[in-house]
């Protein structure tokens, strides 16, 4: 711990944590490749439209990515949050103003990376949801982790009553049908050229943004209210209070986890009572998946210094990341650039997913060479630390 700390927090801007930079930069890799089988198919946003492919590759992506690397995210975002509060308070300037402006520019931010380029942009339910978090920052680390304990039980709850009502009446649950010729049209909109392309996200983006405030919005505020007990504690800052804990996380993540990752991907194109029960096992196993993945992390990089060196950058800036991930997937896939949708087989999206990847962190690495902030994080802290 004394080596990591004389040769990562010396060269760390004031008030920036290692630890979190590096699972932030890791965590993108995976919010990657959720993603960009979307972009590969668009056919797969809509209602009825294409299911997910029936193959390996995309069976261990439901298995061990989706619903996982969200969580981190915003587990980071709550203990960010915390950060930030400290800043505000080391200047002086109220946390209340700051946060404001900081919720409005993700906000905006969010909107145009939405309609330009990710219909699945996660950005402005982080923006409405930190205003939730604004107003609980005084409550007590326990509480915070009593409320996000509360929401997970239930949805874990809810998932289950929903899969026992389809029980009693079996052709409620009937999944929607099919529509092929819509998805052969949004797969030629996709790729048609840069008009049809937006065309198309108009049309899908504002029933896209509802379904993710409503699916993913109360996991995502329960992990901010984990993230911000973390946060108050400190928990990342000081790692010696809990590394000796890391080989019983990895044993209890991997050993329910992996099991729950396999039982929503074998039921995730089920219908009725096989799907519910399957989402309300991974409610719970994806963040104990999601926690041991975090451990396995943390300790590698204790092993091997050099892996938290090369992952630290993208985590930096992984707000301008983030986008970039969605402009390169645009370039490869829809009609901004090569339109490659519906043309690669899933493991070859996988080789995308790789190649734009690790592009982004040799970028990152080097904008850092000459900058202090990514564009993305600039303009957010010039909102943010307005006058």
């Amino acid at each position: 711990m004394v080596e990591r700390r004389a040769v990562d927090i010396g060269s760390l801007p004031a008030g920036r944590v290692h630890e979190i930079d590096v699972v932030r930069g890791f965590a993108l890799a995976g919010i990657l490749v959720a993603n960009i089988g979307f972009f590969a198919d668009p056919g797969q946003a809509l209602e009825g439209g294409l299911p997910m492919p029936d193959d390996p590759v995309t069976r261990a992506v439901i298995a061990f990515v989706l619903t996982k690397f969200y969580v981190i995210f915003s587990f980071l975002f709550g203990y960010s949050f915390t950060l930030q509060m400290r800043a505000a308070e080391r200047a002086g300037a109220s946390v209340t103003a700051r946060t404001l402006r900081r919720c409005l520019g993700l906000l905006v931010i969010g909107v145009l990376h939405g309609i330009l380029l990710w219909i699945g942009d996660i950005l402005t339910l982080y923006a409405v949801l930190g205003l939730i978090l604004l107003a609980l920052r005084n409550i007590r680390p326990k509480t915070a982790v009593i409320i996000g304990s509360v929401i997970v039980g239930v949805l874990t709850l809810l998932m289950a009553l929903l899969a026992w009502l389809t029980t009693l009446d079996p052709a409620a649950a009937q999944p929607p049908v099919q529509d092929a010729a819509a998805a052969a049209r949004a797969l030629a909109m996709a790729t048609g050229g840069p008009g049809d392309f937006l065309r198309l996200q108009f049309e899908l983006y504002p029933s896209l943004v509802g379904m993710i405030w409503l699916f993913q919005g109360p996991m995502a505020l329960a992990l901010f209210l984990f993230g911000l007990a973390a946060g108050k504690s400190r928990l990342l800052e000081e790692p010696e209070r809990w590394s000796h804990l890391l080989p019983r996380i990895q044993w209890l993540g991997f050993g329910l986890g992996v099991p729950g990752g396999i039982l929503y991907a074998w039921t995730a194109d089920a219908a009725g009572t096989a799907e519910l029960v399957g989402l309300a096992v991974s409610t719970v196993t994806s963040l104990l998946l999601a926690a041991a993945y975090v451990a396995t992390l943390l300790r590698l990089v204790r092993r091997v210094p050099a892996v938290g060196r090369a992952l630290a950058p993208a985590g930096r800036v992984a707000a301008s990341n983030y986008v970039g991930q969605s402009v390169l997937a645009c370039l490869v896939f829809t009609g901004y650039g090569l339109a490659l949708a519906g043309t690669l087989s899933p493991i070859a999206v996988m080789g995308v997913a790789l190649v734009i990847y690790m592009v982004l962190l040799w970028l990152s690495a080097r904008w850092l060479r000459h900058h202090r902030y990514g564009p993305v994080e600039y303009v957010l802290r010039r909102l943010t630390n307005w006058g």
